[in-house]
């Protein structure tokens, strides 16, 4: 037995824990979870424990339906909003087959694929999200258009907003369960917050950003308020993103930085970014995966449209942020496009592997953008060679279905599911005749 595995049997039992939670997700993102008794934390280490993969979205056929979740110590957290006497810890977990071989539906086996395979080539890859989310008085009738809690906007200190205490408890909570914060404010939009998580690993990140999920969730109940992370959730309001920083390292070194160069770019950052702006339509599907998605990229309030890159230019898909002098290794690049219903086991596979497959194929990386790219006409991003990412979930799976490289990066069988999820999706949105067409057509057609 490990020492961690030690450290988390040795926990239980100092802690009176009662119940643990084995955590993880199907191919589109949605956390799940199976609670155990501390007596049968033991066996799990050793053997597993065995559910029905079939019923889990994207996991396996049928006729594969034995399946193992295997938790992983490493991620071993007490849920400080479960109390501190008989209370409840979780762990993320692996999903295998009978056999112990990686089950082909599991996100975080993704994930830890092309992290492998970056490792490989002398890289480890770190991410820094910036997590947007609104929140909302709590109603029951959803059809109706939500009511934000307070006015503010972006900075705004709001004297006796929600808002604060719940940033303040969101924080609280993550830094009990060793989820370090940077930084926290409210955000553009009447009611929206933002709160980015510090870097680290590409998979303790993703771990990250589904623990801050329930995190959100779980407070918001408690404060009798409605928390929602829909990218686009008030029509003539911004809407709610992800905006990622990456960067590669080889030890310790930034491989991002050379000094010196334009932008303090090395050869291998500029190879990078070229990876990501060339593939980013067919990863655009994974990164935006909601009909929703979309009317956040296309309405505006600085989310990203076209497919371009800038220094400091926030209207850009990728952006090279100001360089710190003397801070070398905190060089990155920032991925204005993913939103924060994204799974992001999945978002970062593609972005990583993207971006890899740029360094391999020792691709360029073309001009700068310093203009406004919103503000420029078709002709002039047509001139300038700025192609529009997809306008639509359908749009986006075209694109994708074609793409070997995506294909290659999720397996076979985690791409067409995904593709196959997404297309019904799309089918049930078209069929729907919305408030915007009654109220426009029906008192006159």
């Amino acid at each position: 037995m490990d020492k961690q595995q030690e450290f988390a049997l040795r926990t239980v039992e100092e802690r009176d824990v009662r119940f643990i939670r084995l955590w993880f997700t199907d191919v589109l993102g949605t956390l799940k979870s199976v609670a155990i008794a501390p007596a049968e934390l033991e066996s799990a280490f050793d053997e597993g424990l065995g559910f029905d993969g079939s019923a889990i979205e994207g996991m396996t056929r049928v006729s594969e339906d034995d399946m193992i979740v295997h938790p992983d110590p490493s991620t071993f957290q007490l849920l400080p909003w479960r109390g501190n006497s008989q209370g409840t810890a979780r762990m993320f977990c692996d999903i295998l087959t009978p056999d112990g071989e990686p089950s082909l539906g599991d996100p975080r086996h993704v994930l830890k694929t092309v992290l492998a395979q970056a490792k490989e080539k002398g890289f480890t890859f770190y991410t820094h999200p910036e997590i947007e989310f609104y929140l909302f008085e709590a109603q029951e009738d959803w059809s109706k258009a939500p009511v934000p809690i307070d006015e503010g906007g972006y900075f705004d200190q709001v004297p006796r907003s929600p808002g604060l205490d719940f940033r303040r408890a969101c924080v609280n909570m993550l830094e009990q369960m060793g989820i370090s914060v940077e930084y926290s404010h409210h955000e553009g939009g009447p009611g929206q917050n933002e709160i980015d998580l510090r870097y680290a690993d590409a998979l303790t990140t993703a771990d990250n950003i589904m623990t801050f999920r329930t995190v959100v969730k779980e407070i918001s109940l408690e404060q009798g308020i409605y928390a929602s992370f829909m990218p686009k959730p008030l029509t003539d309001q911004p809407g709610s993103g992800m905006h990622t920083h990456l960067s590669l390292f080889e030890g310790d070194a930034n491989a991002f930085y050379e000094a010196g160069q334009e932008f303090n770019m090395s050869l291998i950052a500029r190879q990078f970014a070229a990876g990501i702006l060339h593939h980013a339509a067919e990863i655009c599907a994974v990164t935006d995966q909601f009909v929703n998605s979309y009317k956040r990229l296309w309405g505006g309030a600085e989310a990203p449209s076209y497919i371009c890159w800038g220094h400091n230019n926030r209207s850009a898909l990728l952006r090279i942020p100001q360089y710190k002098p003397g801070k070398g290794n905190s060089a990155r690049m920032e991925f204005r496009g993913l939103d924060p219903v994204a799974n992001p086991y999945l978002a970062y596979s593609v972005l990583l592997a993207a971006g890899m497959d740029g360094i391999e194929q020792q691709m360029t990386l073309g001009e700068p953008t310093s203009d406004d790219v919103w503000e420029l006409t078709d002709e002039e991003r047509k001139a300038m060679g700025i192609p529009p990412l997809p306008s639509s979930l359908s749009e986006a799976l075209k694109i994708m279905e074609k793409s070997d490289f995506v294909a290659g990066v999720l397996g076979e069988h985690a791409f067409e599911y995904f593709l196959r999820n997404k297309r019904q999706e799309w089918e049930e949105y078209r069929r729907q005749v919305t408030p915007y067409e009654l109220e426009k057509f029906l008192p006159r057609l």
